[in-house]
């Protein structure tokens, strides 16, 4: 175990590569693909007998991980929805590791800084903070999961029975899920791992804006009862991360309402957008949602993991996982501090200080700060948009509100050959990931293949954005040749 001399001066030169690799970033290629030699070299290490020197392990992070991010960090990387990391959250990390708390409950600051901060996401995103409940997950796959777990835990006691005690097995009709295509695959899998099967999972029909069709969904869980099935919940999106479309969600919770379903919203990547008083329309209905799930990690840059899951309804949300006996529960007001754990709320007991960077970045932006940040990125994004709609050789493939842009390199000699557009655009984006001066991921919209661009870089300038058009126009070029 090394002194704390040792771990002040390791602590010294950790901060100095960390602050030297992210002023840096934007110096370096976006991305550059691993050589066989260097991917050998990581999955081959030996496991030393005897411990070794900490300043060759920090040579070894600064040749060999450093060295080969994934490229988010770069202001040009427009890759899937993973931003940048906060600085302050970066910092703030190094110090909750210090204190390396279980965070499942008791009466220490990180339980009480928790609490504190995750009503600081109630209110950012307009969600009820009375007789509410939430807490920090991995992220919002398991923030869904908690979600869909307190929904299907509601809908079996509303028909009699206890979810908990008795399983899936008991021949009762099948719990059904209404979800669109768009809809997140972690939902499908929390589906899959309720032991609801993915037969359960109803896919409802888009628009032409691909949100859910209220119609379709109104006519599909008609369907589902009439053949003896059970619908229980409704997974709405506000914001997909294929293209930014954000559901009625208003319109669904009337549905929700009127039909006794409980509404679940995955605005993992986009529900930030609801801070800012120029969008926060677009989310009317939110706050009537029984369950939203949030990723910090996503629009508010905090360094991942970082997700939070709410829950309207604290006590069906403790019944839904709680495993302390009676005699052992924490009550209100009661005992150090009288704040039930958290452990009582979802699948973990030991949890990690997640608050700290949380808090830190918040506390670092402000309401205004964030607000900000969103306006911004969703109007690069929008001038993205327009830059590729003004192409005489792209055309755009969806049209969402925030700051996801879906588009192809699509000449018009090539215009209505949907196959060779696909395979060209495939390889557009390879080209592009590869030539390390931007980054784009690709998606399916519509049944064809598209570049996708996601803007979520506080350093991402408008020359930024102008050139990305540029850079997957020459790559288009040089592939369609």
């Amino acid at each position: 175990m090394i002194d704390l001399d040792e771990f002040r001066a390791l602590a010294h030169r950790a901060a100095d590569l960390a602050a030297d690799h992210m002023e840096g970033v934007a110096k370096r290629p976006v991305f550059q693909p691993m050589s066989p030699e260097e991917r050998r070299a990581l999955l081959e290490l030996r496991l030393p007998s005897r411990g070794q020197p900490l300043e060759a392990a920090l040579e070894f992070a600064r040749d060999k991980i450093l060295s080969r991010p994934m490229g988010n960090g770069h202001p040009r990387f427009f890759g899937w929805v993973n931003s940048p990391p906060e600085p302050a959250g970066v910092a703030a990390d190094l110090l909750a590791s210090a204190l390396n708390p279980s965070v499942a409950g008791g009466d220490h600051a990180a339980v009480y800084l928790e609490r504190g901060v995750v009503r600081w996401l109630m209110e950012l995103v307009a969600f009820p903070t009375e007789g509410t409940m939430g807490l920090l997950t991995s992220g919002g796959s398991v923030a869904s999961l908690i979600g869909l777990a307190a929904a299907r835990h509601k809908a079996a006691l509303a028909d009699g029975w206890n979810v908990r005690e008795e399983g899936l097995q008991g021949g009762r009709p099948r719990l059904v899920l209404y979800v669109t295509d768009e809809g997140h695959s972690a939902l499908r899998k929390a589906a899959e791992i309720l032991g609801l099967g993915s037969a359960s999972v109803r896919a409802v029909a888009t628009d032409a804006g691909l949100r859910m069709n209220v119609a379709a969904l109104r006519a599909a869980i008609a369907a589902d009862r009439a053949a003896g099935l059970r619908p229980f919940c409704v997974a709405a999106s506000a914001g997909t991360v294929n293209s930014g479309a954000i559901d009625p969600l208003r319109e669904i919770a009337d549905a929700c309402a009127e039909e006794a379903l409980w509404l679940h919203v995955d605005g993992a990547y986009g529900a930030f957008g609801a801070a800012s008083p120029a969008l926060a329309r677009l989310y009317d209905g939110m706050e009537r949602a029984d369950s939203l799930a949030l990723d910090p990690h996503k629009w508010l840059s905090v360094p991942i993991e970082c997700g939070c899951a709410l829950v309207r309804d604290a006590a069906l949300l403790r019944d839904s996982f709680s495993l302390v006996p009676p005699y052992l529960r924490t009550e209100e007001g009661k005992g150090f501090g009288g704040l039930p754990w958290f452990s009582e709320y979802g699948p973990q007991q030991t949890r990690g200080f997640r608050a700290l960077k949380l808090w830190m970045t918040i506390h670092s932006l402000g309401r205004d700060g964030i607000a900000a940040r969103v306006e911004r990125h969703v109007a690069l994004a929008r001038r993205l948009a327009s830059r590729i709609d003004e192409a005489a050789d792209f055309e755009r493939l969806a049209d969402g509100p925030l700051s996801i842009v879906c588009f192809r390199y699509a000449p018009p000699l090539l215009r209505g050959k949907g196959e060779r557009l696909d395979a060209l655009n495939k390889e557009v984006m390879e080209r592009v990931q590869a030539g390390g001066e931007a980054f784009v991921s690709g998606t399916m919209i519509g049944g064809r293949f598209a570049l996708r661009a996601c803007v979520l870089h506080d350093r991402t300038t408008e020359a930024d954005v102008d050139a990305l058009v540029e850079i997957a126009r020459r790559a288009g070029e040089s592939c369609a040749r």
